[in-house]
C-alpha cells in the first residue's frame, strides 16, 4: 500500500510537471512552411524526456501523420548542450519505490511513443546535436534521419544504472555493423561526432553551426518528397569537413570487438577477454566489472533476441524487461549511486555473473498477460 503521503508527492509532481506557459512549455510543438517541429525545451535538465512530454509529443506526430500539408517532422532541442540526455529516470524511481502506476505508464508510453516514431509515415528528421543518451536514442534513432554534429555525444549506459539499453536498443543495436551494438550495449561507450555517423547510427553530419541554415532550408521545401529531403541533407553532409580524415574510434579494435563480443553468454565473453588480456580487452573487463551482473544478462540475451525480431516485438519483449527491473534491486541501487548519492559505488545483488541464474533471466522476459505491451 503506498503511504497517503507519498501518494500525494507524486500527485503533486505529476502536477508539477505538467503546469506551464508557453516560453516554459517542457515540449513546443509548431506548425512552420511543411514542418511540424518538435523542441524539446528542458535544457536545465539537459532536455531530459518526462511522461508529459510523451504525452504531448505523441499525438502531435499522429496528427501531422495524417496531415496533408505536413511533409515532414522535424525534432531538436534547446540550449545547446544537448539533444537528450534520456528519460526522466528520478521520477520513474520515485514511482517504483512508492508502487506508483508511472513506472508502468512511463515504459508503456514511451515505447509506443518509439513505435510511432519507427513506423511514421512522414520523413522524420532527427537534429542529434549533442548529448544523446537512453531516451534521446528512442527519439530519434528510429525515425528515418538522424543529423549528427561534431558536438552529439551517443551513449546507451544504462547497464551502469541496473537497467538496460531500452527504447528499441534490442532491434537497432544487434543491426549496427559487427558487434559494435553488443559492445556498446554492455559498456556503456561514448561515441562522439563523426563516429556516431560512421557507427551507422546517423544517417548524416552537419556541422553544428549549420542546423539553422539547414532547418530554414526544409522549412522552406515545397511539397518535398523523401528524395528531395534527401537530397537536401546530402548538400549539407557533403559539405561538412569537420574531422572528416580522422578515422572511426573503433576502427583498431573492431577484430576484437567482433570475435570478444560475439560469445553466447556473459561469462564467455569475460573469459574471453581475460584470454586475450590485451589493454583494449583489459578495459572493457574494467568496465563491464562495474556493471549491474543482472543487466549484463538481460541486455545480452535482449540483443541476441532482439536481432531477428520486428521493432514492435523487441519494444514488446523491452516493456517486458522494464517491469522485471522496477520488481527487482538493482535499478534503485543503480539510481542511487549514479545518480543520487553519486558514491559511484552500486551494491548489485547478485553481485557475480555467475549469481545469475539462467531461470531468474527467463523469469524476466516472460509475458505479462494483460498488462503486455500493446502496438
Amino acid at each position: 500500500r503506498l503511504k497517503p503521503f507519498n501518494r500525494l508527492q507524486v500527485i503533486l509532481q505529476h502536477l508539477k510537471m505538467s503546469k506551464h506557459t508557453d516560453s516554459t512549455a517542457e515540449v513546443l510543438l509548431e506548425k512552420r512552411g511543411g514542418a511540424g517541429i518538435i523542441t524539446l525545451n528542458r535544457p536545465k535538465t539537459l532536455n531530459a524526456l518526462n511522461f508529459s512530454m510523451i504525452q504531448q509529443i505523441y499525438p502531435q506526430i499522429k496528427t501531422w501523420e495524417k496531415d496533408p500539408e505536413t511533409f515532414l517532422i522535424i525534432i531538436k532541442g534547446t540550449g545547446g548542450k544537448a539533444f537528450c540526455a534520456g528519460g526522466d529516470i528520478k521520477a520513474i524511481t520515485d514511482a517504483g519505490k512508492v508502487g506508483d502506476r508511472l513506472a508502468q505508464d512511463f515504459f508503456r508510453q514511451e515505447y509506443i511513443l518509439n513505435n510511432a516514431i519507427g513506423t511514421c509515415k512522414k520523413p522524420y528528421v532527427a537534429l542529434i546535436d549533442g548529448i544523446t543518451m537512453g531516451g534521446g536514442v528512442g527519439l530519434s534513432v528510429h525515425g528515418l534521419f538522424r543529423v549528427a554534429t561534431e558536438k552529439t555525444v551517443f551513449a546507451m549506459p544504462e547497464t551502469a544504472i541496473g537497467l538496460f539499453p531500452d527504447v528499441g536498443g534490442g532491434y537497432f543495436l544487434p543491426r549496427l555493423p559487427g558487434k559494435i551494438g553488443y559492445y556498446l550495449a554492455l559498456t556503456g561507450f561514448r561515441l562522439k561526432g563523426r563516429d556516431v555517423l560512421k557507427a551507422g547510427i546517423a544517417t548524416h553530419f552537419v556541422e553544428s553551426e549549420k542546423l539553422p541554415a539547414l532547418e530554414k532550408d526544409l522549412i522552406a521545401l515545397k511539397s518535398p518528397s523523401t528524395e528531395n529531403i534527401a537530397d537536401l541533407l546530402n548538400s549539407y553532409h557533403v559539405k561538412s569537413k569537420v574531422d572528416e580524415e580522422k578515422e572511426f574510434v573503433l576502427d583498431e579494435h573492431m577484430e576484437k570487438i567482433n570475435s570478444l563480443f560475439s560469445a553466447n553468454s556473459m561469462e564467455e565473453i569475460v573469459r574471453k577477454l581475460k584470454q586475450d588480456g590485451s589493454p583494449f580487452a583489459i578495459k572493457q573487463l574494467e568496465t563491464i566489472n562495474k556493471m549491474s551482473p543482472t543487466s549484463l544478462k538481460m541486455t545480452l540475451r535482449q540483443l541476441r533476441e532482439g536481432a531477428s525480431m520486428s521493432l514492435q516485438d523487441v519494444l514488446t519483449m523491452e516493456y517486458r524487461l522494464s517491469q522485471a527491473c522496477m520488481r527487482g534491486h538493482d535499478f534503485y541501487e543503480g539510481v542511487r549511486a549514479v545518480l543520487i548519492d553519486k558514491d559511484q559505488s552500486p551494491r548489485w545483488k547478485p553481485a557475480a555473473l555467475e549469481e545469475v541464474s539462467d531461470e531468474f533471466v527467463d523469469d524476466c522476459f516472460k509475458p505479462l498477460g494483460n498488462n503486455d505491451l500493446k502496438l
